[in-house]
């Protein structure tokens, strides 16, 4: 009760307290928001300030002075953004200076260090530029850069002019120490102690290396894959170098275990059974004796001479006790490209190599095995340069008799050329095949279905390994060119049948067969006469 009474005593003197706190509020808030001086903000003349005219002229005297300040301050803008640009035109420069151009390392003696630190980095970033660890996507199939290949005594090479030959031995000095070094040095780093341990492991030799293939991009350098025989039968050590305009570059130190990688042939098919008979003989022999790891798929179109060839199919099955082979039937026109997409698609097992083949290739176990070295899922695809073999009665028809068929199968400049115009002889993976969406269906009969593969594959990311083999031969026979064709096609058939009959040197003997024998009929004349 007595509290109460106090704080109702206490009500009004609060309540009178709180109103003297709010008057003192309006009293400061006023004081702070009125204008202020003449000396800090500028205001228009009063009644009570000097005349109207002077006035107005110290308003103006005074904008212009703000004026002035603005210009002053523009300027000193103005001059520290000078300055800030020189600095950094001087931090480029010195940027330079620590990574100077490549072509003046060589010239900078006064530290040797930071010189042969630059050109290390230098070369290392001419690796990533190449096509080494991946593909470049190319505008046509001429823009390709194509390997060749190497043994230790042989070049199998694709520019050979009018004087060099498709297989010689490498007769200019730098060819050959050139190709040595990398040998060596490839050599010496397969020997080079594993990092686990130091068990014993096999000492490579030269003997030891198998074949290799090279490739030089003229802004980049030198690109060498070289293949070696591996610690046992199906297994081979691949060593990847790289000549970046200067030292060779290790670039990758694998095992390749190719013992369970299966190769599906498939060859698309119609009549031709005495040309599939001798196919079957290479097939047998090369690829089911030999190798052992290969499937093979016949796309036969049409029935005419189907029961002869299932028949050369089947006693080849029981005579080698070989059961991996399909055979399809399609009853519609012949078209390579249908035939090799069936091929590919009708195969329901694991990812496969695919090797595209026709009925007239011959080709070795050797060929097989650079099938399988040259492609790679998602990675690489195998575009081999097969060698094509001249027309054999314009070769040898000064002989008394035409050698046996593995007589003829020799790389000479005389023999037959390098195909390097024909891109249907193909391996890849069927993955890489199925992505790159196939063959084009629309192409009917010869010619034109390949070209549109591989370029399909040169717009891709994949890297297409592009070089002569010295295991496939395209064997000669005597081309057609119906009138079916279309222009396009026709023309490009009518240039493989030039291409076909004969080298340079012999089909001009033909052209002069009959001034030849008029010359030697003189020279006979002559000799009796004297």
């Amino acid at each position: 009760m007595m509290l109460r009474r106090g704080f109702i005593l206490f009500l009004p003197r609060l309540v009178g307290l709180l109103v003297v706190a709010c008057c003192s509020m309006s009293i400061v808030y006023m004081l702070a928001c009125t204008p202020k001086g003449d000396s800090q903000q500028l205001a228009l003349p009063r009644v009570h300030s000097p005349t109207m005219k002077e006035g107005y002229e110290a308003v103006l005297q005074e904008r212009e002075e703000q004026h002035r300040n603005y210009i002053v301050s523009l300027k000193k803008q103005i001059a520290q953004l000078k300055a800030a640009l020189q600095g950094r035109t001087e931090q480029l420069k010195k940027t330079q200076d620590q990574y100077p151009n490549p072509l003046d390392i060589w010239l900078d003696h006064s530290n040797p260090e930071k010189a042969q630190a630059n050109l290390l980095a230098f070369l290392r970033s001419q690796v990533d530029k190449a096509e080494v660890h991946s593909g470049v996507k190319l505008s046509t199939e001429y823009a390709a850069v194509p390997f060749e290949s190497f043994t230790l005594q042989k070049v199998y090479q694709l520019e050979t002019g009018l004087t060099r030959h498709p297989e010689e031995k490498p007769v200019r000095k730098d060819k050959r120490d050139e190709l040595m070094e990398v040998i060596e040095l490839a050599v010496g780093s397969l020997n080079q102690p594993e990092a686990a341990g130091n068990a014993k492991h096999h000492v490579y030799t030269a003997s030891d290396f198998v074949e290799g293939i090279y490739r030089t991009e003229k802004n980049k350098g030198t690109l060498y894959e070289l293949t070696f025989k591996g610690d046992a039968k199906h297994q081979f050590k691949k060593i990847v170098l790289f000549r970046p305009f200067g030292p060779v570059m290790k670039v990758k130190n694998e095992n390749v275990d190719m013992a369970n990688t299966l190769i599906n042939v498939i060859v698309p098919l119609a009549k031709r059974a005495s040309k599939f008979r001798q196919f079957m003989q290479n097939f047998r022999q090369m690829g089911i004796q030999q190798d052992g790891r290969i499937h093979l798929t016949v796309v036969y179109f049409g029935k005419e001479q189907m029961n002869e060839v299932k028949s050369i199919l089947e006693n080849t099955s029981k005579s080698a006790n070989f059961k991996n082979f399909t055979f399809i039937q399609l009853n519609e026109e012949f078209s390579r490209g249908k035939g090799l997409d069936v091929g590919a698609r009708f195969w329901k097992g694991n990812n496969v190599v695919l090797f595209f083949c026709d009925v007239d290739i011959y080709f070795t176990a050797e060929f097989l095995n650079s099938c399988r070295l040259n492609t790679q899922p998602g990675k690489k695809v195998f575009y081999p340069v097969l060698f094509s073999q001249y027309n054999p009665s314009i070769i040898y028809g000064h002989h008394d008799s035409i050698p046996s068929l593995e007589q003829q199968l020799i790389i000479k400049k005389e023999t037959g050329f390098w195909r390097d115009f024909g891109f249907g002889m193909t391996c890849q993976y069927r993955s890489d095949f199925i992505n790159i969406g196939g063959f084009d269906l629309d192409i009917k009969g010869w010619g034109g279905e390949d070209v549109h593969l591989y370029r399909k594959y040169l717009h891709s990311n994949l890297i297409v390994i592009r070089t002569p083999v010295r295991g496939l031969f395209h064997l000669w026979h005597e081309k057609q060119c119906l009138d079916e064709l279309t222009p396009e096609q026709y023309k490009m058939c009518m240039q493989s049948k030039a291409m076909n009959e004969a080298s340079h040197g012999q089909l001009g003997m033909l052209v002069f067969k009959q001034e030849i024998e008029t010359h030697l009929h003189r020279q006979k004349l002559s000799s009796k006469n004297t």
